[in-house]
């Protein structure tokens, strides 16, 4: 890794489980923490990554699903879900750069309507559908402590922790 990347917080980190607070302003220091978080991400590689992922307990957030989705990435700061569509859903196999090698589906709603602050401190409004909807959703709950894991069921929350237990203590083993 280079100087310019940050380190990703693997579970079980508290960090990830810390509710980031609201940023005053989107300044020239926000703008180089988010700009530097798509590096990350890119570098990891991922399609969102959230500001606590990184220890940074800030509402800021990335996202980047690829050209043939959108132009350019998001770069979000506060962002807060306005609307969702409760009568459509949209399962996916999510994964989590802070859970790595680990997939579930999860079910959010199709449909939302995001209001933020992007990089250049101004108001925007977006409205996403299936993917971009999951992924706004899923980097949005990190920002309240919230893991994808915690949208499964008891039993697979817990197989899949009780794998991630078991990779890392083989990695200090090695």
């Amino acid at each position: 890794m280079t100087d310019d990347l940050f380190n990703i917080c693997i579970i079980p980190n508290p960090v990830l489980r810390e509710r980031c607070a609201p940023v005053d302003k989107v300044d020239a220091a926000a703008r180089r923490t988010m700009e530097r978080m798509l590096r990350t991400m890119y570098d990891a590689p991922g399609i969102g990554l959230a500001a606590s992922q990184v220890g940074i307990l800030q509402r800021l957030m990335v996202v980047d699903l690829g050209r043939a989705a959108q132009a350019t990435p998001l770069m979000m700061a506060n962002p807060d879900l306005v609307w969702h569509d409760p009568a459509e859903t949209f399962t996916y196999p999510e994964g989590c750069l802070s859970i790595p090698g680990h997939y579930a589906d999860v079910t959010r709603p199709k449909r939302v309507r995001v209001r933020y602050i992007d990089e250049n401190n101004q108001a925007q409004e977006i409205e996403a559908d299936d993917l971009l909807s999951s992924c706004l959703q899923h980097e949005m709950d990190h920002l309240n402590g919230v893991l994808f894991i915690d949208h499964l069921s008891p039993l697979k929350r817990k197989m899949i922790l009780k794998k991630v237990e078991k990779e890392q203590s083989r990695e200090h083993l090695l």
